[in-house]
């Protein structure tokens, strides 16, 4: 039985490699996860820019790259072609012999005008950071808020992801006129769909584990992480089920997929934007569970207790979507 299931998987697996769209799909994650470490900020990180000339003042070079972002340019026009360039960032350049002079595009926010004076006064008169008397209390958020709700996010769209493969592939054997041989074959009818399901619970398992080491995540609670991925996958493998099924294009059924991200995009968007009071509008989406789930095991802030009561209602809104599919799937597979 198991070796037959495999066989399904392997087919599977086969197929998509083939399928540009499908190879796009489980290459997506490595993709991704690098795009969320080059343009999200570190919290250490400043969103202060300032262009330098090279070699006027190492001193001063050396002691604003503490607190600010600095670009050094070979000359004084240079600096002044950066600062007209699109993007925020100020020019510091010398007037006289010993002073200095802010260069601004004009357009910058007013937080980075005074930052960068602040910086220049508090160069000009020798203090540092050990001349504060000020107690730094730290409240433990050490990952940035947007990096953490992109990963999280992004671990929900590989669920969808999972079970758009598994409609993709039923098609394709449909085209193939192939489900109808699985009715004549030793396999039964509960192997075949556990080996279809096996691409759509695999891929959003290696892919979220591949997108937490990629972005840093490695530290955190594994089994916690593949826990919620797991059973926030169960609703996308019926789906993606119920799509195959439905459906002999492969460009409808992978439409009928993206219907997933509304819910997926609303339940992050009423847990980062809306009121407690609006909250239980959402009660019904598995994703939203999911993304508070995420969060806390992200946050390296979540017991098991909690971890384990969000993936039990996912589970139960996923009972409820099976009670509702499972007849549709069972006639789409005779």
């Amino acid at each position: 039985m198991i070796s037959k299931v495999l066989t399904v998987f392997s087919r599977d697996l086969k197929v998509s490699l083939r399928n540009f769209v499908a190879l796009y799909i489980i290459v997506f994650p490595v993709v991704l996860g690098v795009a969320v470490n080059l343009f999200v900020p570190g919290v250490n990180e400043s969103t202060v820019s300032l262009a330098m000339i090279k070699g006027e003042n190492v001193r001063q070079i050396q002691y604003l790259k503490d607190y600010a972002e600095i670009e050094i340019l070979g000359s004084a026009e240079d600096v002044e072609a950066r600062v007209l360039e699109r993007d925020d960032i100020l020019g510091i350049l010398p007037e006289g012999e010993k002073s200095y002079y802010i260069l601004s595009q004009g357009d910058e926010p007013e937080y980075m005008l005074e930052f960068a004076k602040m910086l220049q006064v508090f160069y000009e008169n020798k203090v540092t950071a050990e001349d504060s008397r000020a107690e730094i209390v730290e409240l433990g958020r050490t990952v940035p808020p947007m990096k953490k709700t992109l990963v999280s996010g992004a671990i929900m769209l590989y669920s969808v992801m999972g079970g758009m493969l598994i409609a993709l592939n039923i098609v394709e054997e449909k085209a193939d006129n192939t489900i109808s041989a699985i009715n004549v074959t030793p396999l039964s009818r509960l192997g075949y769909i556990a080996g279809k399901s096996l691409m759509g619970v695999l891929f959003p398992l290696v892919g979220t584990a591949i997108m937490l080491v990629i972005t840093g995540f490695r530290d955190i609670n594994f089994g916690q992480a593949l826990t919620m991925v797991l059973v926030s996958s169960m609703v996308s493998v019926l789906v993606g089920f119920i799509e195959g099924v439905n459906n002999d294009d492969v460009i409808n059924a992978a439409g009928n997929m993206k219907l997933l991200f509304l819910p997926l995009a609303g339940s992050i968007a009423a847990i980062e934007l809306l009121s407690d009071r609006w909250q239980k509008f959402f009660y019904w989406s598995p994703f939203y569970w999911t993304y508070k789930g995420n969060e806390l095991v992200l946050s390296k802030s979540g017991s098991w207790d909690e971890i384990l009561l969000y993936a039990g209602i996912v589970l139960a809104i996923s009972a409820v979507v099976f009670a509702v599919l499972a007849p549709r799937i069972r006639r789409g597979l005779e």
